[in-house]
């Protein structure tokens, strides 16, 4: 029953919040077969991201600031920008900028509800450390997703420079917040809960204003309206 209880709270953090941000799509929604498709891609993901950064810990040697910046924040980032923009980007769901967050959303947090399943089994964790990594690692993949799906909504819908300038910051400013959580947990031992707290709230405030920055400029907004005015 322990173990079960253990199985459960390693799960649902990842699948709360993926309801969550796919009931924030407010004007075309996503049929739900192509994002649980997409969590499981980030299922998929784990084996060959554990892979790569064992590879890169034995040739890179054990150093904290390299492993949070390169071996994690940098391979696990890069890897699921690379799902997104090879077979999520030019999909033909991929029709308002908010689906971007979605299915950066959906990918990461496939990746990140493994992550926990694999921590609850070797570490022995309780139901209270699983709440805890609810908090922080799990929620921390989700925001970082935002900003990455935020930019790939963006570029996806501009034209000219501006579509480079977005997908260079689809890439860049999630491994930087990245790189920058797992530096405070991993070289922070005693006093990370005061730089980690703020750090995500932060990142919670500046999600929730992506979010609805996103749904205002979906192209489906004002057909909504119209339907709404002919009611």
């Amino acid at each position: 029953m322990l173990l079960f209880s253990v199985l459960a709270a390693a799960v649902a953090p990842g699948l709360a919040l993926l309801t969550y941000f796919y009931l924030k799509d407010r004007y075309d929604s996503e049929p739900l077969h192509m994002v649980l498709r997409v969590f499981v891609m980030g299922i998929l993901m784990v084996l060959p991201v554990m892979i790569i950064q064992r590879g890169m810990m034995i040739w890179l040697g054990d150093n904290p600031y390299v492993e949070s910046i390169l071996i994690s924040g940098g391979v696990e980032e890069f890897i699921k920008w690379f799902v997104l923009y090879h077979i999520i980007y030019n999909h033909t769901e991929f029709d308002e900028p908010y689906d971007g967050i979605l299915y950066a959303v959906a990918v990461s947090l496939g990746f990140a509800t493994v992550e926990n399943v694999l921590y609850a089994f070797a570490g022995n964790a309780s139901v209270s450390a699983m709440f805890v990594r609810a908090l922080l690692p799990v929620s921390g993949h989700a925001m970082f997703a935002v900003i990455m799906g935020y930019y790939m909504g963006r570029a996806k819908f501009t034209d000219g420079r501006k579509k480079r300038w977005f997908l260079m910051m689809s890439l860049v400013l999630p491994f930087f917040w990245h790189a920058l959580y797992d530096v405070i947990m991993n070289t922070m031992a005693n006093y990370w809960l005061w730089f980690i707290a703020p750090l995500m709230a932060g990142l919670w405030y500046g999600a929730i204003g992506k979010i609805t920055r996103a749904n205002n400029r979906s192209p489906f907004r004002f057909v909504k309206r119209e339907e709404e005015i002919k009611l």
